[in-house]
């Protein structure tokens, strides 16, 4: 009952705000969606339950659609609350949502030592990797070349060439923008738990 409350409140909020923003009386919205000034101030106040039917002439008047009037107040739209996902040297965060970068996926990495460093590691797949160093070292093995990458540099570079990502004396931690295959060969194979944290 308290959230119907709170949604209520943000849509007679959002009324009165785009009414505002218009610039218009309450004698001009009622002129524009057929309700009258005293209802549509009765809403606007709260002294009146929104009826539906209310709602979609009000939403037409504003220049709006009736879902942007009564979309939920929450921030899960907007803000993305990454868990820790696990592996061995490795700690990922995923920042971005399913659907938000076309097809990409952007986590920070904590990568320390005790990441399995082997040829078995190295990962090759269609497209290209990005990744910026926030703090410490990374060791990027790419091919027959070793580079390693200080804070504030950044490394792009064709997965198609078998490459791992490292720490260099010590943890270091990056910011990386994966394609999809890039994502499932990073995050996925071979680091479960790190896996998990994708999902």
């Amino acid at each position: 009952m308290t959230q119907e409350l709170e949604m209520d409140s943000v849509i007679r909020q959002r009324i009165r705000g785009l009414r505002l923003a218009l610039g218009w009386s309450l004698d001009n919205l009622a002129a524009r969606c057929g309700l009258s000034p005293s209802t549509l101030s009765r809403i606007e106040t709260g002294h009146r339950r929104i009826a539906l039917d209310q709602l979609v002439p009000i939403a037409r008047a504003l220049g709006t659609t009736l879902d942007a009037l009564v979309e939920s107040g929450s921030d899960e739209d907007v803000v993305i609350r990454p868990q820790a996902g696990h592996s061995q040297g490795l700690t990922a965060w995923i920042l971005s949502s399913e659907d938000g970068l076309h097809g990409k996926t952007v986590a920070k990495m904590r990568i320390t030592s005790e990441r399995p460093n082997g040829v078995e590691q190295r990962s090759i797949h269609a497209g290209r990797d990005w990744f910026t160093v926030l703090s410490g070292i990374a060791k990027l093995e790419l091919g027959e070349r070793t580079i390693l990458v200080h804070p504030g540099e950044v490394a792009e570079f064709s997965t198609m060439v078998p490459h791992f990502i490292g720490a260099h004396e010590g943890p270091v931690e990056i910011l990386t923008i994966f394609n999809h295959d890039g994502g499932r060969a990073h995050l996925h194979a071979g680091d479960h738990a790190v896996g998990q944290a994708a999902h």
